[in-house]
């Protein structure tokens, strides 16, 4: 959630959550604690964020305790929002590469990675083999060759046999 602070002419500046005046210093604090803030000028309500961050910046330089590099200050002057923009980039990018590291070291975090990726590979394999089945199963099958058929063995009809008609009964000789 970001921190609300109202700047009244007076430059004085006005914490709105704990309904109290602060300072540049205590703005700080909590920046350097994670908070984001944003100021806004009481009476136009114009976002004054960035001049209060510039003008922290400005009273640690003269305290002798800015944390900013002479190199990284020229470079913030000549790109202006361009370089603040790519900075942070840079930061966040650094950040999270280090919070990667941090969790690559973690050893039940890297058995789980490699759990998955065996995983994966069998899944693929799997993937494959049913890919080659429906193809087999596509594909139509070789033409069967008729197979011969056995010969059955000659019988001789008995004279009742032929003389029987479809009924079952002998035939009787006609006249």
């Amino acid at each position: 959630m970001v921190r609300l602070i109202k700047r009244y002419g007076s430059r004085k500046l006005y914490d709105t959550e704990e309904s109290r005046y602060v300072l540049l210093e205590d703005i700080a604090a909590w920046i350097r604690q994670g908070q984001e803030i944003r100021v806004i000028d009481n009476k136009s309500a114009e976002d004054v964020t960035a001049q209060t961050l510039t003008q922290i910046i400005s009273e640690e330089g003269r305290r002798g305790t800015a944390f900013l590099p002479n190199d990284m200050l020229h470079e913030i002057i000549r790109m202006g929002q361009d370089a603040v923009n790519t900075g942070v980039e840079r930061l966040q990018q650094g950040v999270g590469r280090f919070v990667q590291a941090s969790i690559d070291r973690l050893a039940p975090v890297r058995q789980a990675r490699q759990e998955m990726d065996t995983l994966k590979r069998r899944l693929g394999e799997l993937e494959m083999s049913l890919v080659r089945l429906e193809a087999e199963e596509k594909a139509p099958a070789p033409a069967a060759a008729p197979r011969p058929r056995a010969a059955a063995p000659a019988r001789k009809a008995s004279a009742a046999t032929r003389g029987r008609a479809k009924t079952g009964k002998p035939r009787t000789a006609k006249k």
